[in-house]
């Protein structure tokens, strides 16, 4: 089965422990966030294109060089569908790059899963350019316990 291809995803929550290898110092978390790359996906879908498959390999690369780095994989939808539709599509998104990461060598227990649906966009207003920029999966690098700052 394509890892790129996520046909009527079972909703799960994966965990993460609650410690890390050797915390990264502060000064080093922003840093290594800011390499971190968005997903973008297509209208009402959770499929992976060539683009997104290279910045998750990208992404999975910082991760292995990091093996102290949990990070929550975020997913968001536009705001041409409200409520519980959108948080469904979100988590969709964000399976899918948890189930890609993995695939890639990411120990699931490294990676944590939210959807936010429409409530966070990163644009504002309304055409395909914003919507496209909203429907989006992005990361939030955790270290031990504590939540860092999201990535792009």
């Amino acid at each position: 089965k394509n890892p790129e291809v996520v046909q009527n995803p079972v909703a799960t929550r994966v965990t993460t422990p609650a410690h890390a290898a050797t915390p990264l110092p502060e000064r080093e978390l922003q840093p290594l966030a800011d390499n971190f790359s968005r997903v973008h996906f297509a209208l009402d879908s959770s499929t992976l294109d060539a683009g997104s498959t290279a910045a998750l390999t990208a992404n999975a690369e910082i991760l292995r060089r990091h093996p102290e780095v949990r990070v929550e994989v975020q997913g968001h939808a536009d705001e041409r569908v409200t409520g519980d539709d959108n948080l469904a599509l979100g988590q969709r998104r964000a399976q899918t790059v948890v189930r890609y990461l993995t695939t890639l060598g990411v120990a699931p227990s490294r990676l944590s899963i939210t959807s936010f649906g429409e409530e966070r966009p990163l644009a504002t207003g309304a055409g395909e350019h914003v919507w496209a920029t909203n429907r989006r999966a992005e990361f939030r690098v955790l270290a031990g316990t504590a939540v860092r700052g999201t990535v792009q």
